[in-house]
């Protein structure tokens, strides 16, 4: 049985079944583990949830910040960007379900020594407390009320974490660390002003993964999010976001079961495998 970590997918339903089908994915002995950004800037987003969907729990999904824009555009708390392709979700016949799915799928996970995220893990979190304050955003989510958290979700403050956090603040956090987060300072303040490759931060900024100290340094973690960051190499921590819609790759980190409790000492590079994407945004628009 093998465990597959995929990258933010992004609509691309075309370019996820190639991947698929390279890696011989069987639902009925295989688990995907989608990390986030399942929907938006591709063609096909509908397809890509009815796939998920279809597979049952040998698809585990998290949720990024394109599919919580999903949700509130869905119900008129933001307007659509300009660039979303979100219009085959909203006007499908079966939309409702779509969007029901999509509103139950995880902010974080962990299987055996590795933990998944859409974007980042605040150093000041453990692995457990991640999952814990992910869990508390993911209930509001599935609650009746979610509507009415979706408009409190925005906002770039707090953007330090305070155990003693409390209401629309500290789900903002959770949910900023957890789908938005690039660069910390090295005390874990969160800064959202820098978008691009590591060497482009100002030096009082680094990659969330590199803040001394940080608390999940003993296992290991995967996450998407970021399409510039190029981290080469290493056992502790990957990247699989390597901009699909950019005309980039979508890619999958292959896991046997017992790589997942391999420790960060004894764990190798990851096992990487992508294939390629036709470009659907240009980066200059």
């Amino acid at each position: 049985m093998a465990l597959y970590l995929i990258g933010d997918v992004q609509g691309c339903d075309e370019a996820l079944d190639r991947l698929l089908t390279h890696l011989s994915f069987s639902p009925s002995r295989d688990t995907l583990y989608l990390l986030g950004d399942l929907v938006n800037r591709g063609p096909d987003n509908a397809a890509v949830l009815r796939r998920l969907m279809g597979y049952g729990s040998s698809a585990q999904c998290l949720l990024g910040n394109h599919d919580l824009h999903a949700l509130a555009v869905s119900r008129g708390v933001r307007k659509p960007n300009p660039q979303d392709t979100l219009q085959d979700i909203l006007t499908a016949p079966d939309s409702a379900a779509l969007l029901h799915w999509l509103r139950h799928q995880h902010l974080a996970m962990q299987v055996g020594n590795v933990l998944m995220v859409h974007a980042g893990v605040l150093p000041q979190w453990t692995a457990q407390q991640t999952l814990a304050l992910a869990g508390e955003v993911e209930a509001v989510l599935r609650s009746d009320d979610w509507v009415h958290f979706m408009p409190q979700m925005y906002g770039g403050l707090p953007n330090v974490w305070r155990d003693d956090l409390a209401g629309a603040d500290r789900l903002r956090v959770i949910v900023n660390a957890l789908t938005r987060l690039r660069f910390c300072d090295a005390q874990g303040a969160m800064d959202f002003s820098v978008k691009e490759s590591a060497d482009k931060a100002p030096a009082h900024l680094m990659p969330w993964f590199d803040v001394p100290d940080r608390l999940t340094a003993d296992v290991r973690i995967a996450f998407g999010h970021w399409s510039t960051v190029h981290i080469q190499d290493r056992a502790d921590v990957v990247c699989l976001d390597d901009g699909c819609v950019w005309g980039g790759c979508l890619s999958a980190a292959k896991l046997e079961t017992k790589d997942t409790l391999l420790t960060v000492s004894d764990a190798p590079a990851w096992q990487r495998v992508s294939v390629k994407c036709p470009q659907t945004l240009d980066p200059l628009a």
